[in-house]
């Protein structure tokens, strides 16, 4: 699994790896469901080992495997049982901080509790940094921390001293945000800011906070701003920032920020700042579509480039002649096809932990050497699935009804018109799919399937006010948006007119029942994903849920408050206009996506005389996580469409 490349005969031997590989079988559902060798890496300041978060066999756990570059061996270090971390940082060269994690059902892997682990590199000395400790057997706990913690940043001129951002859910009326300062060998902790209310804080080289974030009632942004080292909080002014910033890294004066930034409700551009001046430089931007991020220099060094990926993936190098845009430039090469991102660096800038990764790619890890030019591997992502194997994602433009641009993918095998699957995201709102690897795209693609997605009003990757084009339109803005890219993809001859179904998870699991609805004789069947089917029954369900006064607001201005216009869209209210065979989807244990939901849609399904297959898989919340379960999932839905569309899969 870990090999050594010198980086002038990495392509050839990535082409004769190709080669090797064309004739491999189509992969079973049980491959796409497997989970990878590792979730994430992370490379020491001292360049001299890499941290790896590693499911176990059995998928119940997720283990930090430290491994040593120099001599080859690796560590597993645990933190409890059925515990899965997430979020590596190293805070010195033999110290590590993890997130405490759970599975994170939609996306099948780790994702963070906001409790915060910390650890020496030989596993010794563990302990809860952030988290909620219960009394046992009339001990104290010795951590009682009722809240979300999260790493802030690393001070790495005070090895194994970092900045902690906690939400405190128990500090008066509302949650306060606090700022501490923490010692992650010793757990010591000072608290340097707070502010009543949700805040996100940004910090200067020193760790001092700078910028500061807060929400007013109608949960719009508001920016303070601290002009010098030590000042009082006083507004950002508009020249630097009209709306918001974030994303931002301040240069070695402490002075000079590089930051994105919108005005308005435009597409997030790239700048550098000056924060006493209250001047800016624009280094980047699109009209249409949002700066993603920065790509970085070292450990703690500034942008060479900035990412693009709401259309296609791009990179446009805002200093070209820095030494690590050549770097980055030169390894690209080798790997044709692929998108390459640097994800840390030693502190003397010899070493560069990357990875690459592509639509056909789930990716691999490579450490790199700048001194002798050479790369090792250190881990494929899923070495069985085999790139060659897989269908390309072709990003799409499209021309809506009114006039919009559109952005989409459609992936599929070969060329010419295929059985089509409409897979529409989540969310609806922020939410955007992206070009990179996918695992249900993929299943359906190598089972004969075409599949189209479609980035409607309302995604993200686009700015504000192409998210807010959708807010109250779950059923008319949005699906316009999805039945145009439909026609287009009939009209380009991607799509064979008559063997087209929709699926989707979440809105997506909405979309796929409501979409057959609006267009009669379009579709020929339809699998809902944890879906939501009854919105007036969505309402009601989270307020009996507690929802927070802050999730509630954010409903009433994307969904509405008027409960009979969120009847007249929901699929349980028109179940008699559903003509097609419907599968639904569901986790026993969904409280996203209340079960209430699946029962309500299977009834009204049944008691209508619409045929309707199910699958409930119990212990599941908002998404399989379970392999068993994601890979049973594959094989119905394989099943069902083969029953409805055909497919042509040889």
């Amino acid at each position: 699994m870990r090999k050594q490349y010198h980086a002038r005969h990495m392509l050839a031997s990535l082409l004769l790896f190709s080669a090797t590989v064309a004739t491999a079988q189509t992969p079973s559902a049980e491959d796409f469901a497997k989970r990878p060798d590792a979730w994430e890496l992370s490379l020491s300041p001292s360049g001299q080992y890499v941290a790896m978060a590693v499911p176990t066999a059995d998928g119940m756990e997720t283990r930090l495997e430290i491994f040593n570059i120099q001599s080859g061996k690796s560590q597993i270090l645990r933190f409890g049982p059925q515990q899965h971390v997430s979020d590596i940082t190293w805070t010195a060269d033999d110290q590590l901080v993890v997130a405490r994690a759970e599975m994170e059902p939609l996306k099948a892997r780790p994702s963070t509790q906001g409790e915060l682990y910390t650890t020496d590199v030989k596993g010794k000395n563990q302990d809860v940094l952030f988290g909620y400790v219960p009394e046992h057997e009339g001990k104290r706990g010795k951590r009682n921390d009722h809240g979300w913690s999260v790493l802030a940043k690393v001070l790495p001129n005070e090895p194994g001293m970092a900045l902690v951002n906690f939400l405190c859910w128990d500090c008066g009326t509302e949650p306060n945000t606090v700022i501490f300062k923490v010692d992650t060998r010793t757990g010591a902790r000072k608290e340097v800011e707070r502010t009543s209310g949700r805040a996100y804080y940004q910090f200067d080289e020193t760790g001092e906070a700078r910028l500061r974030t807060t929400w007013d009632d109608n949960d719009e942004p508001v920016q303070y701003y601290r002009r010098n080292k030590g000042a009082d909080w006083a507004p950002l002014p508009k020249s630097i920032a009209g709306r918001q910033i974030y994303s931002v890294r301040f240069a070695a004066d402490n002075n000079t920020a590089y930051a994105l930034i919108t005005d308005k409700l435009e597409p997030a551009q790239a700048y550098r700042v000056d924060i006493q001046s209250g001047t800016r430089t624009k280094l980047a931007s699109n009209p249409d579509v949002a700066v993603s991020g920065f790509m970085y220099g070292g450990l703690e060094g500034l942008p060479f480039a900035v990412t693009f990926d709401a259309r296609s993936p791009s990179i446009q190098y805002i200093d070209p002649e820095s030494e690590w845009a050549k770097l980055h430039a030169g390894l690209m090469k080798s790997f044709p096809g692929e998108m390459l991102s640097f994800n840390s660096f030693s502190r003397d800038g010899n070493k560069v932990l990357f990875s690459v990764w592509s639509d056909r790619d789930p990716g691999s890890y490579y450490t790199f050497d700048r001194a002798t030019g050479k790369a090792q591997k250190v881990v494929d992502y899923r070495p069985w699935l085999k790139p060659e194997t897989m269908a390309k994602a072709r990003p799409i433009t499209f021309v809506n009804r009114g006039g919009q641009n559109i952005f989409g993918l459609y992936t599929a095998m070969g060329t010419g018109p295929k059985p089509m699957v409409v897979m529409a995201h989540g969310g609806p709102f922020g939410i955007y799919d992206t070009w990179g690897f996918d695992d249900e795209v993929q299943f359906l693609a190598s089972h004969g399937y075409a599949v189209l997605q479609v980035n409607y009003r309302g995604s993200g990757g686009r700015g504000e006010e192409f998210e807010q084009a959708g807010w109250k339109g779950w059923g008319t803005t949005i699906q316009d948006d999805i039945t145009d890219g439909v026609r287009w993809a009939i009209d380009q001859k991607l799509a064979e007119p008559n063997r087209i179904c929709t699926f989707g998870a979440s809105f997506g699991g909405y979309t796929a029942l409501f979409q057959p609805i609006l267009n009669p004789g379009m579709y020929k069947c339809a699998i809902g994903y944890v879906g939501v089917y009854d919105l007036p029954l969505m309402r009601k369900t989270d307020k009996n849920m507690g929802q927070s006064k802050r999730t509630a607001r954010f409903f009433d201005r994307t969904l509405g408050t008027d409960m009979d216009a969120l009847a007249k869209v929901s699929p349980v209210q028109r179940v008699a206009e559903i003509n097609v065979p419907v599968m639904l989807v569901h986790g026993g244990d969904d409280h996203t996506a209340d079960l209430n939901q699946y029962k309500a849609m299977t009834a009204a399904l049944k008691d209508a005389g619409k045929p309707v297959e199910t699958f409930l898989a119990p212990g599941e919340g908002h998404g399989f996580y379970k392999p068993e379960n994601r890979a049973e999932l594959f094989r119905r839905m394989d099943a069902f469409l083969k029953k409805h569309i055909g497919s042509n899969a040889k």
